[in-house]
């Protein structure tokens, strides 16, 4: 009786036969993506269309009247020895007043001894004014006030000024960015390359997954900035993509490139060896390729461009990695041949690469599988304690100060300022459009709202500016908020403005629309957004995720073993990022400080990625075990058999994985430290502590309850590889 063949078995046929149309298919689409995408650019969210809620509305009204947020900067002069009111100190002030003033890239300029900004001691003084034009390109144009800022610090040596603000902040960020993402392509690519060459042991084997990853990535950058001109990204898209990129296309490409090795080790001939790869392990990178793309889809439901932006690019480079490694590399290794193996060692030119777990996989398994009960409840016991800190999980937006190395000057000059002057760096906003801004009514409402929250305490230090736009129908208020940066008190004083000064005050008055929103409110609005989205999210991912795994091995009991494991290592990932990053515990081993907080983000993008990164060891491996199943071995054999073969990938595999996100932990940007230490760690106990611990003994306990549904519903992927075991 005649079967369908599994899709990854026809692409891998069809590669075979028309090696050169998918070889150099391949390469015209690579190279049109990166010249169309380099072209046209990448289109940027914009702030209103990254953040959400009234914050996000603040910004959109401005942007809509023309009328965005300047670029706010600050400079802070401070002499430990000296007063504002010492003649050597007040000319340093007038000094940085006059040449700022002279840049003509400036506006709204104001003395400290005008607005009253000098601290409590009188050793601080704060000048602040705004960057003309654009604040979205302001970044390109306060080169010339940090020098110039710079030329007054070097005629005053023994006065500290420095400068902080939005545009000198952004400049820092993208140059940062830059040399991170440089510093990422330098470094992963060669790890991922060295470990290739020890676990092939030759030197083109080990070059091909490399090229095939860093292609589809290249690829993908070309097509998402196509896409970026209907959907627009984030700046850490390409990041993010370049991270997913190696760690999947490698990965992919190992898994394949293995297998088809294996068997051709085995005696069997090119032809043979690649049909069974492409309809085992081909089959396991569609399903585990396919099983990222669908979670990540999950990220739409939060409703925030952000994730979106996030998903769309993990989504592009997953696909199209997973599509070159089932067409890709198999039109390639017929067209090599014998030829895989040039730039072998010597010593290893004819030792076969049999599906043997080696002397220290053997060892373990054994007693494991000898013992299961008492294994288990090490290995689940040991995941639930490093999952304990979870429970105090925190997250936030990230402030400037957070976001950059403590050793930044910015960050120093930002604490500062926090410390003297509260409120200054990140105050509040009130946007109002309304009909009449001179109204008398408008100009009753905006005097109660000055006094009713002073009288309430949300007040900082400092100033309340108002600024009327009449013809745009819109008034901005910038007021100090009480308290630091984040803290306790900050937040309190903005829900006292949100909930009860703006209501009795502005919001009187009638066909008038008044929001608040500032850095903080931002950050409350992502925050109160991801809390009402992440459920359904989360339910998404796990009944989509069960789905899959229960098509792919017609196995309720295999899925759900699956979507268990995965919150284990989930938990305990999280643990971890919680312990350094908000406890300190170990943060100097990735050169960095707690923040006492998590990147808003993180946690659900790290939960997706999770989610999907995850089933490619436990597709590829249990698909091992399924077939050693279906040939008649005992469950507990072929639990032995199954892991022994898939040993050597997955160690490689999972050393790639973790020395890519590794990279990413070193880098400069605290986001991209986090987001490093919690894929890394997950990866690391989900190739231990799962595969070579749980996974053996949770299937080995439940024995033949894992295939109650499956018998005789063999899917036609696995016939053909049974076919050819036999």
């Amino acid at each position: 009786m005649a079967h369908r063949r599994s899709p990854a078995a026809v692409l891998g046929g069809w590669s075979a036969k028309h090696r050169k149309t998918a070889v150099f298919g391949w390469l015209l689409f690579v190279i049109l993506a990166t010249v169309i995408g380099g072209a046209v650019g990448q289109k940027q969210l914009t702030d209103a269309q990254q953040d959400v809620g009234a914050s996000a509305q603040a910004l959109q009204i401005l942007q809509n009247a023309g009328l965005s947020a300047p670029a706010a900067e600050m400079v802070l002069v401070h002499d430990n020895a000296q007063t504002a009111d010492a003649a050597g100190f007040r000319q340093a002030v007038d000094q940085v007043v006059a040449a700022v003033k002279a840049t003509g890239q400036t506006e709204d300029l104001q003395s400290p001894y005008t607005t009253g900004l000098i601290s409590k001691d009188r050793h601080y003084a704060l000048v602040e004014f705004n960057m003309t034009g654009d604040p979205d390109t302001a970044d390109d144009r306060v080169q010339p006030v940090l020098d110039a800022v710079a030329k007054v610090q070097a005629a005053n040596p023994a006065v500290q000024i420095s400068e902080v603000g939005d545009a000198s902040g952004e400049q820092w960020v993208n140059q940062s960015l830059g040399k991170d993402f440089k510093r990422a392509e330098l470094t992963a690519v060669p790890l991922a390359f060295g470990i290739l060459l020890a676990a092939f042991a030759a030197l083109l084997a080990a070059l091909l997954p490399v090229v095939l990853s860093v292609t589809a990535f290249i690829a993908a950058l070309g097509v998402l900035d196509l896409i970026s001109h209907a959907i627009p990204q984030s700046s850490s898209s390409n990041s993010v993509m370049l991270l997913m990129g190696l760690a999947v296309g490698v990965d992919y490409c190992l898994f394949y490139l293995r297998r088809e090795r294996q068997e051709r080790a085995a005696g069997r001939d090119p032809k043979e060896a690649l049909s069974i790869a492409a309809a085992t392990s081909g089959h396991s990178v569609l399903v585990s390729g396919l099983t990222v793309m669908v979670a990540m889809a999950g990220m739409f439901l939060t409703g925030m461009h952000i994730f979106e932006g996030l998903a769309l690019a993990t989504i592009l480079v997953v696909a199209i990695a997973m599509l070159g490694s089932v067409t890709v590399l198999p039109a390639l290794l017929t067209m090599l041949g014998d030829r895989i193996d040039w730039g072998r060692r010597k010593s290893s030119r004819h030792r076969p690469a049999k599906p043997d777990g080696g002397r220290v996989w053997n060892a373990t398994l054994g007693r494991v599988l000898d013992h299961p009960k008492p294994f288990a409840a090490l290995a689940a016991g040991f995941l639930i304690v490093l999952a304990i800190p979870a429970l105090g999980m925190r997250t936030q937006s990230l402030n400037v100060n957070q976001l950059l190395p403590t050793s930044s000057p910015l960050v120093q000059t930002y604490d500062q300022i926090s410390a003297e002057f509260p409120a200054s760096p990140s105050p509040g906003m009130i946007v109002m459009q309304t009909p009449d801004v001179t109204a008398p009514a408008v100009t009753k409402a905006v005097a109660a709202f000055k006094s009713e929250a002073a009288a309430d305490g949300a007040l900082g230090s400092g100033p309340v500016q108002v600024t009327n736009y009449p013809a745009q129908h819109v008034i901005k208020i910038v007021f100090p908020i009480a308290g630091q940066g984040s803290d306790a008190q900050a937040v309190n004083s903005l829900d006292t403005v949100r909930d009860k000064v703006l209501p009795a005050t502005l919001g009187t008055i009638p066909d008038s629309t008044a929001v608040v929103g500032g850095d903080l409110a931002l950050s409350t609005d992502f925050n109160n957004q991801l809390d009402h989205r992440i459920l359904p999210v989360f339910l998404f991912v796990l009944g989509v995720t069960f789905l899959l795994m229960l098509f792919a091995f017609r196995s309720s009991v295999i899925a759900g073993t699956a979507i268990v494991l995965n919150l284990l290592s989930t938990g305990a990932a999280y643990g971890v990022m919680v312990a350094v990053f908000q406890h300190g515990w170990g943060a100097s081993l990735v050169g960095t400080k707690p923040v006492g907080v998590l990147e808003s983000w993180i946690p659900l993008f790290v939960f997706v990625v999770l989610f999907g990164l995850s089933m490619d060891y436990h597709v590829f491996v249990v698909s091992r075990i399924r077939e050693a199943h279906d040939r008649g071995l005992s469950t507990k054999d072929a639990v032995a058999y199954g892991l022994r073969a898939t040993a050597g990938t997955i160690t490689s595999a999972a050393a790639i994985m973790v020395a890519v996100f590794a990279v990413f932990a070193t880098l400069s940007m605290q986001d991209f430290k986090q987001l490093g230490v919690g894929l890394g760690v997950a990866i690391l106990l989900d190739a231990t502590v799962i595969r070579v611990l749980l996974l053996p003994t949770v299937m080995t306990l439940l024995g033949e309850r894992n295939w109650r549904r499956s018998k005789r519903q063999v899917p036609q992927q696995q016939e053909e590889a049974v076919a050819a075991l036999r």
